[in-house]
């Protein structure tokens, strides 16, 4: 017998094995072959196996977490948010509060760089995608070896987390046997430089607010997670800090660094003016200020408090939604569009009202492939936060007059950019959300983990078009 079309079976059963496999090595190459849908998957992967860990009995304290619930806890921490709708401390044992832990750790750093420092450390060779994905999370155009890079990661991390957990430790001393003590101290000590927020005090640091050597740690480590490996490399690498040092950093350091500090400040001093008869009218004058300052800090990306957030006045509320929006800097642990896409746009905002065409700082020019990338993360960042608050309206307010659900879309709204973020503070609407508001907050602190960018990247054609049409003007403004 010969097959329809005159060849012989075994003729026509090895094409198909080799048209088969040649689907498959396409497959594969377009989905291995990119950092950006490599990254994608790691984090899918992160979170499921955080699931199914999450769910069995050994972790709950009471009832096994449910599907939704134990999904939304893997979520937040693998992307460092630290939204919660059950307490960490009480309703997880030590074996779900070290799962939780385990998924901050792999989530702050990267699951793709923890796995590519592991195969370093067995003698075997990563991937190209997995070099190129850790390059391009942690410099700037690649312009280091990757074995330094983790080095340096790898020596920030433990330095950082170890001296954080030794300060942390006598303060949480007093009262508690040793075992215990350290074992907070480390706990939060990741939670805070990895700029995920979770705490195992059911009120966060409420009881701490005028410690100033816990709250000037957790805000070292905070901003120390925050503001990239990037930055924290060349500081290390500078002898002295002085105007000398400051003239040899890129262009990079330098608006980090500067964004970071303005943005601190200023958040300060906004906090403490709009909270002074409120939240803060009770406190001493040098615990004012200290809460103030810890609340712009963790308002970037960590999701701390001192202060009872669902208690704030409605105008300090917006004020933190756009540190929350802003968050961390490239190459941090943290979310949001970062410091330098913020910086960048003022930058072309003041450039172009002092009539100069590229937005120039520090002596030197933004580059319009940066400026193009800025403009693209923020539009597309505004359209998921949007997006994710119309849904949230649809699915906890539904069709309810404006009159009757009077304070909803605020809440709603601070959920949805405290998620994007990945921040994780709440006015306190996280554990009531329904199962389909669960689902949209957990879509939006992945997105918000891996940022717009990566997501379309991902999901994109790898082919670029090789012509454009003809330039024609338009009206703007």
């Amino acid at each position: 017998m010969r097959p329809r079309h005159g060849l012989p079976r075994k003729w026509t059963g090895s094409r198909m094995r080799q048209q088969k496999k040649s689907m498959t090595t396409r497959l594969y190459g377009s989905i291995f072959r990119s950092p950006a849908r490599m990254s994608v998957l790691a984090f899918l992967g992160l979170i499921g196996l955080g699931t199914l860990l999450l769910m069995l009995p050994a972790a709950s304290t009471g009832r096994p977490v449910g599907l939704v619930d134990a999904l939304f806890t893997a979520t937040s921490a693998g992307c460092v948010t630290g939204l919660v709708v059950m307490d960490t401390g009480s309703a997880l044992t030590v074996f779900g509060q070290a799962v939780v832990l385990g998924l901050i750790q792999a989530g702050g750093l990267g699951i793709m760089t923890i796995s590519t420092l592991f195969l370093m450390m067995a003698g075997k060779r990563p991937s190209l995608a997995g070099r190129m994905l850790v390059q391009d999370t942690f410099t700037q155009g690649g312009r280091r070896t990757l074995q330094s890079i983790l080095r340096d990661v790898a020596l920030f991390t433990l330095t950082f987390e170890a001296l954080g957990a030794v300060f942390m430790f006598f303060r949480f001393l007093p009262g508690r046997t040793t075992g215990r003590a350290l074992y907070l101290s480390v706990f939060h000590s990741i939670s805070a430089f990895c700029n995920a927020g979770f705490s195992l005090f059911s009120d966060s640091f409420l009881s701490y607010r005028s410690d100033w050597v816990l709250n000037l740690t957790l805000c070292l480590l905070i901003i120390s997670g925050g503001i990239g490996f990037l930055v924290l490399s060349e500081l290390r690498r500078q002898p002295s800090f002085n105007r000398r040092t400051w003239s040899r950093m890129s262009l990079h350091s330098k608006l980090v660094l500067s964004t970071t500090i303005f943005l601190i400040g200023s958040g300060a001093l906004i906090i403490l003016f709009m909270e002074r008869n409120n939240t803060l009218a009770a406190l001493s004058p040098g615990s004012r200020l200290l809460a103030s300052l810890f609340q712009s800090v963790t308002a970037r990306t960590a999701g701390f408090n001192t202060l009872p957030v669902g208690s704030l006045a409605n105008e300090t509320l917006c004020f933190p939604m756009l540190l929350m929006f802003i968050g961390a800097s490239p190459g941090s642990c943290g979310g949001g569009i970062k410091t330098s896409t913020f910086a960048t746009l003022v930058t072309l905002g003041i450039s172009r009202l002092r009539g100069r065409e590229r937005p120039q700082l520090f002596h030197r020019s933004i580059s319009q492939a940066s400026v193009g990338k800025a403009v693209s993360v923020v539009m597309i960042s505004s359209l998921v936060v949007v997006t994710a608050v119309m849904a949230l309206l649809m699915t906890e307010v539904g069709e309810i007059p404006h009159m009757a659900a009077r304070g909803r879309f605020l809440e709603l709204l601070f959920e949805a950019v405290s998620a994007f973020g990945t921040v994780g503070l709440s006015t306190g609407i996280t554990g009531g959300l329904s199962t389909a508001g669960k689902a949209i907050i957990t879509l939006v602190m992945f997105v918000g983990r891996l940022g717009p960018l990566v997501i379309a990247m991902a999901v994109s054609r790898p082919d670029a078009s090789r012509y454009y049409y003809a330039e024609e003007n338009i009206m703007i403004g």
